[in-house]
């Protein structure tokens, strides 16, 4: 049966609805004698003519083996689904209808003796072949009313509960008429609501439950098959079920030994209380949640999924029976079909399981049942249906506090947001799932947390830290990240990474979250202005010989400047007009190692504390800016040079950094690395990823450091009232 992928709601949705059950065309009762061979399209004719003609001769013996020979031949030439229709077009339907017709008190009567078979193995082999004509749905509405189901519905009848075997009575010498009379309702009945309409009109329900009770399994099978399709999305075939008492007969059968037994009877109990909650509390009451809790551990998978989809159904009767259903022993089962090679078997135990953990008890109950990893793994899968039923699963269990540090300790949330979700009701779950975890970070949680991350295992440290990263609230940065050493085990964890591993890649997340929060709260970067000036000289001074004092040769081109605006502008300048230099006195003064657009840019924010950073000469300017200490320009150029940065230029950009003292450089290249890991590894390898995450590690930790107790002090000042 196909489930599509369920919708995810506040109690969790049904994955699917159950499929109304069509049985595959099964083998004739008996098999063809050696010497006749299956008949051709071509012999259709023949064969219907031959059963009108047996029983045209009133008064006369049947020609059994006449009778045997044309209705196997129509039994094989309708196996093939393209042959159906010739036989109904020549008047198979007919032809076979009056061989249904068994009058119980006539049918050892000397005149209506059979030669070579009997009445109910023509009757049996008719039914099999109608329910064979009634698999292509066109034909199903003319079969019924063309007599057809009023006479199976006799035979249904006639057999009602098969006395035992051994008996001396039986009026149907095989009870194999009422199977196949049952098969071919479920055939008729197969999503065709005007047929389930007519036979619960016709009477038709009432025998098939009777035979519920009877002796042959195969009857029992048969029956309970027919019920199943014809309750099946049909209210009121379900309410005659229920009506008729057939709830008791089919608890019975889900103990029965027989798989095709249970089977069918969990299978008749899922579609009648699908959507009817009435008559799921019937069920409930009549005694069928223990016996369904033990189809869980059917050798039969089939049963199993019914079952697990049924106590998924159950769980939402009343809020009582999600705690009596794990109490009763169906947590451990469900947990075992989650790793089962059944891809249905794991959705339903999914389904079921995602159910009951809308309990706050059974939540604690299914992780520390084991039940957390296969329901982690499901998220894996590439089926929407497991992993919508699984992520709802873990919805429900990250609703107890008792589970949080046991789903972030198990990797719970990294595979939560790396998960790859194929629906959108799955990924709105996994969300709604991360908001929990997040908001129960405090408090014991997070002291528990905290404890555990001085695990000597070191996978259970990164777990921990890498979660916190990326859920924990501000206010508890420096309690996790300093005070606690989390900084300090996410970046061993990113420089210790291994080839062909994903460690670095997941520390390289959870610090570029951590340092983006961490610069989002942090106080306002003090960083370092130009030394106060009583006045800029503006623009048009720039290069101006009016009133200038001193010219820099450049390129062999002269640059007019003035010297109060230099030694306004940094130490560089002032040390060298107002100390022991050769250019303290010099009109003329030489600049060997910066070109002309670079010394006139820095000239520009000399005198108008702006300028423009094209990016051709960023870098130049930089160094421009260092050599004169022009802290200012530094920071222009930084920000500039940084816009740039890459995957090819990374390296190269984070060395400049490292040679001209600018950090604010060098941090951006050390995010970039971060955010951007995946791609460095692929552009540089694993390795070389891993040497330049080594120099960038001290910078990284004394930049965050400095925020996180920046931050706290801030804090401090705030919460101290003004004395």
């Amino acid at each position: 049966m196909s489930r599509g992928p369920g919708g995810w709601g506040p109690g969790g949705e049904l994955p699917g609805l159950r499929k109304c059950f069509k049985r595959k065309a099964p083998d004739s009762a008996a098999s063809l004698a050696d010497d006749i061979d299956a008949p051709s399209v071509m012999e259709a004719c023949h064969l219907i003519s031959v059963l009108h003609k047996a029983k045209e001769q009133p008064g006369k013996g049947v020609d059994g083996c006449a009778v045997r020979r044309a209705t196997h031949g129509l039994a094989e030439l309708c196996k093939s689904e393209v042959n159906v229709e010739t036989v109904v077009s020549e008047g198979g339907i007919e032809a076979l209808v009056p061989y249904l017709v068994l009058v119980p008190e006539t049918l050892d009567r000397p005149d209506e003796l059979w030669t070579g078979w009997s009445a109910d193995e023509a009757a049996k082999e008719a039914c099999f072949i109608l329910g064979l004509l009634a698999t292509k749905t066109e034909f199903q509405q003319r079969i019924a009313d063309s007599g057809t189901l009023a006479e199976l519905i006799a035979l249904l009848k006639l057999h009602q509960s098969s006395p035992p075997p051994g008996s001396l009575h039986n009026p149907i010498k095989s009870a194999g008429v009422a199977r196949r009379a049952a098969d071919a309702i479920t055939n008729l009945a197969h999503e065709n609501v005007y047929v389930k309409n007519l036979v619960r009109q016709m009477g038709g329900i009432p025998p098939l439950v009777a035979l519920l009770e009877s002796w042959d399994v195969k009857v029992q099978r048969a029956a309970a098959g027919a019920l199943r399709t014809l309750a099946f999305k049909t209210e009121e075939n379900k309410a005659q079920i229920v009506q008729h008492g057939a709830l008791e007969l089919l608890i019975r059968m889900l103990t029965s030994e027989e798989a095709g037994v249970h089977y069918e009877a969990v299978g008749v109990i899922g579609n009648l209380v699908h959507s009817s909650g009435h008559i799921k509390r019937q069920v409930l009451q009549a005694g069928a949640l223990q016996p369904v809790i033990g189809l869980l551990s059917s050798p039969c998978n089939e049963s199993q999924r019914e079952a697990a989809l049924l106590l998924g159904q159950f769980a939402t009767a009343d809020p009582d029976y999600k705690v009596k259903i794990v109490q009763r022993g169906a947590v451990p089962p469900l947990i075992n079909m989650l790793s089962s090679n059944d891809t249905q078997l794991r959705e339903m135990a999914a389904f079921a399981l995602g159910r009951l953990a809308q309990n706050a008890d059974n939540q604690a109950g299914i992780l520390h049942s084991c039940g957390l990893k296969p329901l982690l793994e499901l998220l894996e899968s590439r089926n929407s249906s497991l992993q919508h039923n699984a992520a709802f699963a873990l919805y429900g269990l990250a609703d107890n506090e008792d589970n949080i540090c046991e789903i972030i300790k198990e990797g719970g949330y990294s595979r939560l947001i790396n998960a790859d979700l194929i629906v959108q009701a799955s990924k709105d779950c996994v969300q709604k799932t991360m908001k929990r975890l997040e908001e129960k970070l405090h408090g014991r949680v997070l002291g528990q947390l905290l404890y555990q991350m001085r695990s000597p295992l070191p996978l259970i440290q990164q777990r921990i830290a890498s979660s916190l990263a990326r859920l924990a609230p501000s206010n508890y940065f420096k309690l996790i990240f300093l005070e606690h050493k989390g900084l300090d085990i996410l970046l061993d964890m990113l420089i210790q990474g291994q080839e062909g591993t994903h460690v670095s890649s997941e520390a390289a997340s959870s610090l570029f979250e951590l340092a983006t929060k961490i610069r989002n709260t942090a106080p306002m970067d003090a960083t370092p202005d130009q030394p106060a000036k009583s006045v800029y000289l503006g623009e048009q001074y720039v290069n101006n010989p009016t009133l200038a004092d001193v010219t820099f040769i450049v390129e062999g081109r002269k640059f007019y400047a003035h010297r109060i605006a230099l030694l306004a502008s940094s130490d560089a300048f002032r040390a060298m007009f107002n100390s022991g230099y050769k250019e303290k006195e010099a009109r003329h003064i030489e600049i060997p190692n910066i070109g002309w657009p670079v010394f006139e840019a820095m000239m520009q924010y000399t005198y108008t504390g702006q300028v423009e950073v094209p990016e051709d000469i960023a870098q130049e300017l930089l160094r421009a800016a260092d050599q004169y200490l022009l802290e200012g320009l530094k920071r222009l150029c930084e920000e500039a040079i940084s816009d740039s940065i890459n995957v090819e230029n990374l390296e190269r950009i984070y060395t400049l950094s490292e040679a001209y003292s600018a950090p604010q450089l060098g941090i951006r290249c050390v995010l970039f690395a971060l955010e951007h890991c995946d791609q460095v590894v692929a552009h540089v390898g694993q390795a070389e990823y891993l040497v330049l995450m080594g120099r960038m590690v001290p910078q990284l930790k004394s930049s965050l450091t400095d925020q996180l107790l920046a931050s706290e002090e801030e804090a401090q000042m705030a919460e101290t009232p003004d004395q």
